[in-house]
C-alpha cells in the first residue's frame, strides 16, 4: 500500500534537477546537497542523475519569517 502511494505521489510531481531547484530558490546546489544528505529534502535518483520536487524542496527550506507586532 506504501509503495503504492508513493508511486502515485511521484506521478503527479515535476522532478527537476539540482542546479534547476538551486536556481530558483537561489540557494547553491551544495546547499541542496546538503538537505538531501541530512533528511532536509527528498532526493529521487533517476539513473545516475539525482532529481528534486520543486514544491517538495520550497515547503522544505521556505520558512515565513514572523513579524513582531
Amino acid at each position: 500500500m506504501m509503495i503504492a502511494r508513493q508511486s502515485q505521489e511521484l506521478q503527479d510531481s515535476v522532478l527537476v534537477s539540482l542546479a534547476v531547484a538551486a536556481e530558483s530558490l537561489g540557494v547553491s546546489v551544495k546547499t541542496l546537497r546538503r538537505r538531501i544528505s541530512d533528511g532536509t529534502v527528498r532526493g529521487y535518483r533517476v539513473g545516475r542523475l539525482i532529481r528534486v520536487d520543486l514544491d517538495e524542496v520550497r515547503n522544505a527550506l521556505v520558512v515565513e519569517i514572523p513579524t513582531a507586532r
